[in-house]
């Protein structure tokens, strides 16, 4: 408790309040810009920290971080464009609640909810990281493979567009992640010999391609068989029906993210895919995700911003980045001469310590900053579709291009773009290709290295505790609907 008390003394000085507001204030505005991300912005202001004092410069490149999951929420809800692979999710429920003319509370529930889902994840990351971190270190290629495989499973509940379409979507989305060089054998795979293929198709123009351009695409044939009136916009805010109905969601979502999180490889995405999935399977009337339900926005934005947080743990208590946004971290903190690991809460207090507490502040901050902006955000709707429409393409467009600076990334949105307009015409979800797409990359790895530790043997993902429970669990929620359909033709007999 003295080094927790200690903390809020570092992070309440001026200057550590001060970065602490810059970081989250540009996580929000790099949030709103798809395609730029979080990794790319810390990756830019690198060179900025050099002059930095330590708890300063990591205090603000960790407020760039977990104000990026507030930020990435607007654009989902209004524009229907993911710019994180954590926001896909939060589009199905979202853009519908949109589309009523509930912006307003899908945007005020995801602000509460990512604050709750924050706060619960810094408590828990005060309390429990060590115990956490230990807990972490014994999950291994085998491990990721279960959860990557459960993951994928997953994919099949999320959407609107039936199970076998969602199956077919998301094997799609699997095939698009094996594009590229092969990580073991160096062989080039589905590139066609193109160079701009050689290291794969990277997230952001599959994400902009199938939501943003391709709704477009949709829309516009859709508004000249019928005149579309324009959204009504009829609040800026949830009201009370709509908190009491997401409190259930968020208190689920903030634990499963905080759990989830701590994981390398997609933490935050598998955590807001697992939130959305355990809501929908919990409804009374689960046809009601994918066509506004408030639920399907809670869930997946408490978990993504629970596990934005909680992935501090491995790399604060351990020195191990648990995804590419850490690793940029690490090497943050490598340059301040720090190096993270278990000696950090000991050697370097201040850091350890100031870092934890301004993110209760900064969370604090990002409420205060959503609330008011709520209503501004909403009357984005309000703009005419023949000015919205080119905007939209517009940003898709430039932040594709500011990921990698490759034109080559626009034709490619080009291409998912059309391929999203026809997926929509026939009935198919774009949401379990992309999120397939991006776990499709995690269990193919995590799969190959666990057959060379088996010598390959499949049977040993059983022999291990943690991957034969979640491949257990796997086959139990699989064989339950058969087993229910044999156990009512036996009662009608």
């Amino acid at each position: 408790m003295g080094g927790f008390i200690h903390g809020f003394g570092v992070v309440l000085e001026p200057a550590n309040l001060l970065y602490c507001l810059i970081g989250v204030v540009i996580g929000m505005l790099i949030g709103v810009l798809p395609g730029l991300g979080p990794a790319a912005t810390i990756a830019i202001l690198l060179p900025i920290t050099y002059g930095v004092e330590p708890v300063s410069a990591i205090i603000m490149l960790a407020g760039i971080f977990y104000g990026a999951q507030y930020g990435g929420t607007i654009t989902s809800v209004l524009l229907r464009l993911p710019g994180e692979a954590s926001s896909v999710v939060t589009v199905f429920d979202g853009f519908a609640l949109a589309r009523q003319g509930r912006a307003g509370t899908a945007l005020g529930v995801a602000a509460i909810g990512s604050f709750i889902g924050g706060t619960v994840s810094i408590v828990g990351l005060t309390l429990l990281a060590p115990v956490v971190a230990k807990v972490a270190l014994d999950f291994g290629p085998p491990e990721y493979a279960a959860l990557s495989l459960f993951g994928v499973l997953l994919v099949a509940t999320v959407g609107n567009g039936g199970r076998l379409k969602a199956v077919i979507a998301a094997g799609l989305g699997l095939l698009l992640a094996t594009v590229g060089r092969d990580t073991f054998t160096g062989a080039s795979r589905f590139t066609f010999d193109s160079l701009n293929l050689a290291d794969g198709i990277d997230f952001v123009p599959i994400a902009m391609g199938l939501f943003g351009l391709g709704e477009i695409l949709y829309n516009l044939e859709e508004r000249h068989h019928k005149q579309q009136q324009p959204v009504a916009v009829a609040n800026a805010w949830p009201s009370r029906s709509d908190l009491r109905q997401a409190r259930g969601a968020i208190g689920r979502g903030s634990v499963i993210g905080f759990v989830l999180g701590v994981l390398p490889g997609g933490g935050a995405t598998l955590s807001s895919l697992v939130a959305y999935a355990v809501e929908k399977r919990r409804a009374k009337h689960p046809e009601r995700f994918g066509r506004g339900a408030v639920e399907g926005v809670a869930a997946p934005e408490t978990a993504n911003n629970a596990a934005a947080t909680s992935s501090f743990i491995p790399l604060l208590t351990l020195g191990i980045p648990a995804n590419a946004t850490m690793a940029l971290m690490f090497g943050a903190l490598l340059i301040q001469g720090i190096p993270p690991g278990p000696q950090l809460v000991s050697e370097h207090p201040d850091l350890f310590w100031g870092v934890i507490n301004s993110m209760y502040i900064g969370n604090i901050l990002l409420l205060i900053m959503s609330i008011p902006l709520v209503g501004l955000f909403v009357k984005i709707l309000k703009v005419r579709p023949a000015v919205l429409a080119p905007i939209t393409v517009l940003i898709t467009l430039l932040g594709v291009y500011t990921v990698a600076n490759q034109v080559f990334d626009i034709f490619l949105v080009i291409v998912f773009g059309v391929l999203g307009y026809l997926m929509k015409k026939f009935g198919f979800e774009p949401g379990p290709l992309v999120l397939a797409f991006v776990l499709g990359s995690v269990m193919e790895t995590a799969v190959r290295q666990s057959l060379l530790i088996f010598g390959g043997n499949p049977a040993g993902f059983f022999t291990r505790p943690i991957s034969g429970t979640v491949l257990a669990v796997l086959v139990v929620v699989l064989a339950l609907p058969g087993l229910r359909r044999l156990t009512k033709r036996k009662e009608l007999v």
